[in-house]
């Protein structure tokens, strides 16, 4: 099987390169790709060195499987290109998300609606990934009528270029600016860019996608989405009412459950989720559950994930896994 990795050189293909590594597709060729600056660079994987190729080039070649994090004006241009060859494509970018058209997929809840006919697969946002691995459970449960939703987001999101910003202030180096402030020492709450409704598209993308993902726009979702100075890994303080009620107990018994979420709440030995621990693992942590006493029917949960695995190259990857396992490529 033929997979390009299509922004290799970038800070999510070089996770994704990792992932892939990791979990040891079935992979025949690898084709890395990036912009024409740095095609002819090498990169290894599994001790091999590969040529990094031009786009065209990687079209030319017919991949099975093109795996996109290259951003969203180049996923809109060649995309279909590579659709139009036969290739599958999964694409980290925003550009195709809220398409009526396509999937967007988190394979552990809704890679069912996938089919040999999707030549380009959404992955969701980073942060709505997280949510959704947590909510689906107790939606499916409950019945979810409300989420509020407030991140602490790491740089690592925005790209390199934002954590050389962070790595100059702490060494008191004057250099390139990804933010429009300091992030060092610091919460922006600023996550890309703002639209005309005074949300960023960030929190936008928080209040769309768990409804196209979870199949469902009963409830309502808003967010206030924050940039933090932590290397990586998202956090995310999540409150929701749910239509019915429930057991605390019950909540942490259906999560713990959850393939792919772990529950890290044991209050009495400081045991919660933190981004530091959750740096290169694929499971998302909640903890800090407990009831909203103010209102009822209502839960508070802390709920953190490495944003470019599970939040971006990890969940790329299970898609191409899932479309493997179900022979739909």
């Amino acid at each position: 099987m033929k997979v390009a990795v299509v922004g290799a050189t970038g800070m999510v293909g070089t996770v994704m390169l990792k992932v892939l590594e990791e979990r040891n597709l079935p992979i025949t060729e690898l084709i890395p790709v990036a912009s024409e600056r740095s095609a002819g660079k090498k990169l290894s994987y599994k001790g091999n060195n590969y040529t990094v190729v031009t786009l065209q080039d990687a079209v030319n070649m017919k991949p099975d499987v093109a795996l996109f994090s290259a951003g969203g004006d180049t996923s809109l241009e060649w995309a279909p290109k590579f659709a139009e060859v036969g290739t599958t494509v999964i694409d980290n970018s925003s550009a195709w998300r809220m398409d009526p058209d396509k999937k967007l997929v988190v394979p552990e809840i809704n890679g069912d609606v996938l089919t040999a006919d999707d030549k380009i697969i959404a992955n969701p946002n980073c942060s709505t990934i997280q949510l959704v691995m947590a909510l689906a459970p107790l939606h499916a449960k409950y019945k979810m009528k409300r989420v509020v939703i407030s991140t602490y987001q790491s740089v690592s999101g925005t790209g390199v270029k934002a954590v050389q910003q962070l790595d100059n202030e702490e060494a008191g180096i004057d250099g390139e600016m990804a933010y429009p402030h300091k992030i060092g020492r610091n919460a922006l709450p600023h996550c890309d860019i703002f639209l005309e409704n005074g949300y960023t598209k960030e929190e936008m993308k928080l209040v769309k996608e768990p409804k196209k993902i979870l199949r469902d726009d009963s409830f309502s979702v808003t967010a206030t989405a924050v940039r933090i100075p932590t290397a990586g890994g998202h956090s995310e303080a999540v409150n929701v009412q749910f239509h019915n009620d429930f057991d605390v107990d019950e909540v942490r018994k259906i999560l713990s459950e959850t393939p792919g979420v772990i529950v890290e709440d044991d209050l009495a030995n400081n045991v919660y989720p933190m981004p530091i621990n959750a740096n290169d693992k694929d499971e998302v942590f909640v903890g800090r559950i407990r009831r909203d006493e103010s209102q009822e029917n209502t839960l508070n949960l802390w709920i953190v994930a490495d944003n470019l695995r599970k939040g971006a190259a990890t969940n790329t990857i299970q898609i191409a896994e899932y479309l493997i396992e179900k022979n739909l490529v």
